[in-house]
């Protein structure tokens, strides 16, 4: 009685949570000017009613009551995650929680217009407002859990992960990466690359976007594909939103951020949903949901099989010229060079965007450096880890992410592990099944969709991150296969 009390209370919470994610999906992406106030009141009122369903305090006593009813083993798991959902809200306070929704609205909507116009200064303002209230999240957390306070940021978005083990995996990278950067352009520059030439008109893109998208599996019946100034795919399963963002002089841009959008909505519109809205059906952490979007952009988007399908779709598309042959696109999609931003970084120089933004935020929750420093540490790291001089430029800079605009502190680390984990899951795809790889010659990623639904998508929260990994590839998360994955196929 008691767990079907707590199942009914979170699915009424995912109801109201799917109004909530399309209104975000709306304020990025539809929403008028003139409706930004109206729409932050709007979210920050949901917020506060969510917080308050979780944190009902009733809860406890379901909870306590439901661990003597006799429960099966999935029954149990899910009962265990409503306990740490329960456990998490209860960290912060209703009034906090509609704070930090008012911040991070005003400071990511003005963001837009801020960062097109280099304003550090006055992205600041807002900026301080999101840090303050993050690092006073960070200290409740920590507190309520005794952990270190970025540990118990982490948490939210890779359940049990610890700072000591990304500092490990960092570290590590550090002393091959940077070498193997040199290494791979220098090898790269022996080699004669066509570019293709523009413009390529924006109608065009979105034609070629959706025909990728439903190629790899993409369900338009239960989603949409729109425009917003930062890639994003949001939503729920059963009405995923994703967002690109398109420029008509480089169609690779806007088609790779499609792809990788592509990868998250796959597996979102996969999920399990019976029970619907409970949190074992949930994706398992972020490290895992960027290690699906990573699977299509770094590891299938990136091979000769998907270059020799895409070849005749882009000279069906903007004509044909000399750069689109299938050759001449793997050399591009695997060119590498060190740039400034970091959703158009190769998968080489990628981990060191996310290294620099590592050390900066955690320093920065910790209180060991404040707003003011950020600006000068990009420019040092920028410089130590790519060689670029990014003097003054805080568009291209440490203005160019949306995460921080809302607090969203520590979610950066799950990008290079999510790569880590593409990489795995692939080469066991690879190995296991090399018809499936084959078959995207012809258009044909059945085999790769087929497999990761299997290992991966169908399984939502039932299982821990290595029991999954395990699960799937034979064992839990191994960098060093990262690593050799690097080295095949650039050098």
């Amino acid at each position: 009685m008691s767990y079907q009390q707590l199942t009914d209370h979170f699915r009424s919470m995912y109801r109201l949570g799917h109004f909530g994610a399309i209104g975000h999906w709306d304020n990025a992406a539809m929403m008028p000017e003139g409706g930004a106030t109206a729409r932050s009141n709007a979210l920050t009122e949901l917020e506060g009613l969510l917080h308050q369903m979780a944190t009902d305090p009733r809860l406890p006593g379901w909870i306590g009551a439901a661990k003597k009813e006799n429960l099966d083993t999935h029954q149990t798991r899910n009962l265990a995650l409503i306990e740490r959902s329960y456990l998490a809200a209860n960290c912060l306070d209703k009034q906090f929680v509609e704070a930090q929704m008012q911040a991070g609205m005003a400071c990511e909507h003005a963001w837009r217009t801020q960062r097109g116009n280099n304003d550090w200064q006055g992205f600041k303002a807002n900026f301080e407002k999101v840090v303050t209230l993050s690092r006073e999240e960070a200290k409740r957390r920590g507190e309520a859990t005794g952990e270190d306070p970025y540990n118990a940021m982490l948490d939210l978005y890779e359940p049990g992960l610890k700072r000591d083990a990304i500092d490990s995996i960092f570290a590590n990278l550090k002393t091959w990466l940077p070498e193997t950067i040199q290494q791979v352009v220098a090898k790269q520059a022996q080699e004669t690359v066509i570019e293709p030439t523009g413009p390529f008109p924006v109608a065009k893109q979105k034609q070629l976007a959706e025909k990728v998208m439903a190629a790899m599996g993409f369900d338009f019946e239960g989603g949409r594909v729109d425009e917003s100034a930062h890639p994003f795919c949001g939503g729920v399963p059963e009405d995923v939103r994703m967002t690109t963002r398109y420029d008509e002089n480089d169609f690779l841009s806007g088609l790779l951020g499609i792809i990788h959008e592509t990868g998250h909505a796959c597996y979102e519109q996969n999920l399990p949903r019976d029970p619907e809205g409970q949190p074992i059906n949930e994706a398992l952490g972020m490290a895992m949901h960027e290690g699906q979007s990573l699977s299509f952009e770094m590891q299938i988007a990136r091979t000769p099989e998907f270059c020799d399908w895409l070849a005749p779709l882009l000279n069906e598309t903007f004509g044909a010229q000399p750069a689109f042959e299938a050759n001449n696109l793997y050399k591009l999609f695997t060119r590498v060079a060190p740039g400034k931003i970091r959703v158009d970084a190769d998968e080489v120089t990628y981990p060191m965007h996310v290294i620099l933004r590592y050390e900066i935020e955690t320093a920065l929750i910790d209180g060991n450096i404040e707003i003011d420093d950020i600006p000068g540490l990009w420019q040092e790291k920028m410089q130590q880890y790519l060689g670029l001089d990014l003097t003054g430029d805080y568009k291209d800079g440490c203005m160019q992410d949306v995460h921080w605009t809302d607090g969203a502190f520590g979610y950066f680390p799950t990008y290079t592990l999510g790569a880590m984990t593409a990489a795995q899951l692939i080469n066991t795809l690879r190995t296991q099944h090399p018809e499936a790889i084959d078959a995207i010659r012809l258009g044909d990623f059945t085999g790769v969709y087929a497999f990761l639904r299997e290992r991966v998508w169908q399984h939502g929260s039932a299982k821990t991150g290595d029991q999954l990994m395990t699960n799937a590839t034979g064992e839990p998360l191994n960098p060093e296969q990262f690593r050799q994955h690097i080295y095949k196929r650039y050098l």
